[in-house]
């Protein structure tokens, strides 16, 4: 049988491209405190938990991949950046309550996560999140609906928080031009 974590090492064993920082993140880095704790979630080869370590951070990395991980932390070591790379499933063990500044999730979808996540926030943390959509114009991404978002389903997951940027563009307008299949969110955790 063969298990999550299998899946993801194969392919990460077998991804041979310098991996890049998630679009949210690098539009939206001036968005980003000058000190503070930063969480990488589900983040494969680790280019924004790179970002995040180059912006003066501390930052955790977890992945469920012992390869992407590994492969995190020869790169990171081999630039000078000090990332706590992580192997973790972070469905059963997601990150403890008020204990993040930043929050960056990239291309990972667990609905019943989103909660324990907005709860991992400091108040006035930043979220940065970024994944596929139901109404794609390309094949690009999942075609499992299970990680797939249904139309403006980022920011009702999110609700609680203060939207600062988002994006979703579906398939409004001429589809040849523009940001598709994706959306992206920007939230900050409200002060109680």
């Amino acid at each position: 049988m063969v298990t999550m974590q299998s899946k993801w090492d194969r392919i990460y064993s077998e991804k041979k491209a310098e991996p890049t920082a998630c679009y949210v993140l690098t539009q939206n880095q001036h968005l980003l405190p000058t000190q503070g704790r930063a969480l990488d979630l589900a983040c494969g080869q680790g280019a924004n938990a790179r970002l995040l370590a180059q912006a003066g951070l501390d930052v955790e990395a977890w992945d469920a991949s012992a390869v992407a991980i590994e492969q995190l932390s020869d790169v990171a070591a081999e630039a000078s950046l000090t990332i706590d790379a992580q192997v973790r499933d972070v469905i059963k063990s997601p990150p403890k309550e008020n204990s993040l500044d930043v929050l960056v999730v990239s291309f990972f979808l667990d609905r019943g996560l989103c909660p324990r996540l907005i709860a991992a926030l400091k108040p006035g943390g930043l979220l940065f999140y970024q994944t596929y959509c139901q109404q794609k114009v390309t094949d690009q991404g999942p075609n499992n609906p299970d990680f797939l978002l249904a139309d403006n389903e980022l920011l009702k997951l999110f609700s609680p928080m203060k939207p600062r940027v988002y994006r979703e563009e579906s398939l409004l307008g001429d589809v040849e031009q523009g940001w598709r299949n994706q959306a992206l969110l920007v939230a900050e955790k409200r002060f109680i």
